[in-house]
């Protein structure tokens, strides 16, 4: 069923617009408000965070636990369905980097300064800076957007996958610095596999040596965060250039684009034959 979950949710992502009307936050969004209000748990952020993100998980899980004897586990198919949905990405990232492409392929840096930090809330002094930055954002939206959902799904179920994008909302929405940073903490245990997962298949559909070079060094430092070590390592998986002029500069983002999507296609492999042979 785990791979039947997972063609149907790159169906719907490619054919329709119904996964941003099951990214509804707004529920979650009023319990946050409604815990971080308390002055009873002002005190406890890790109780908070409990709050925020164990209780949906439990609540999942019990009703995963009262479909899934039913019917072969047929009943759970849409529940795993819309919760996977539910726990990828907001945004679109190839809409969201259009007008920045437009400023960047007329050669107007300015432009694209001003567009980058509007939609993409990044910042640069000169114009290699803020290419890598985009490249950087690039690799980082589409890692935290699918690969780490998808890992953590396919690792230990839709509770898990569920559990990161709370996480990852905490992280964006949570007014309080002490919740903030529990979160930012645990997420950190999540990412900490899921990237160099997803950077070990990046040398295998791209230049492995230079995969290597890069991660080899890294590879078990805790304390390195996520982006930083996504950030330095995809670009080289990309075997991308030095030129960042025009139209050589967004050559570079189709590249990203391009490694990104070769390594989506060999997850799915990797996963189809491991439900055929497992």
């Amino acid at each position: 069923m785990t791979f039947l979950v997972l063609l149907l949710v790159l169906l719907i992502e490619k054919l329709t617009d119904w996964r941003r009307d099951v990214q509804q936050d707004e529920p979650w969004l009023r319990l946050l408000r409604s815990v971080e209000g308390s002055a009873r748990l002002a005190a406890m952020p890790w109780l908070s965070l409990l709050l925020v993100v164990l209780l949906p998980v439990l609540l999942l899980g019990l009703l995963l636990a009262a479909l899934e004897p039913l019917a072969y586990g047929w009943l759970s198919l849409p529940l795993h369905l819309l919760v996977l949905l539910y726990s990828l990405g907001r945004g679109h990232a190839k809409r969201d980097l259009g007008p920045f492409r437009d400023a960047w392929r007329r050669d107007d840096q300015e432009a694209a300064v001003l567009v980058a930090e509007r939609d993409l809330q990044l910042t640069a002094t000169d114009a290699p800076g803020l290419l890598r930055a985009v490249e950087g954002w690039l690799l980082w939206c589409r890692y935290q957007g699918f690969f780490a959902v998808i890992f953590w799904y396919l690792l230990l179920g839709p509770m898990a996958a569920l559990a990161y994008r709370l996480l990852v909302l905490t992280l964006e929405h949570a007014r309080t610095d002490a919740m903030r940073e529990r979160a930012g903490q645990l997420l950190h245990a999540f990412d900490w596999p899921a990237v160099r997962v997803l950077l070990f298949s990046f040398g295998l559909v791209g230049n492995f040596v230079a995969v290597n070079r890069s991660l080899l060094q890294e590879l078990l430092n805790w304390d390195i965060p996520a982006r930083q070590l996504l950030s330095s390592v995809g670009p080289a998986a990309a075997d991308l250039g030095e030129a960042v002029e025009g139209e050589a500069g967004l050559a570079r983002l189709d590249s990203l684009a391009a490694l990104l999507t070769r390594t989506r296609m060999f997850w799915y492999a990797l996963i189809a034959l491991w439900t055929i042979f497992g």
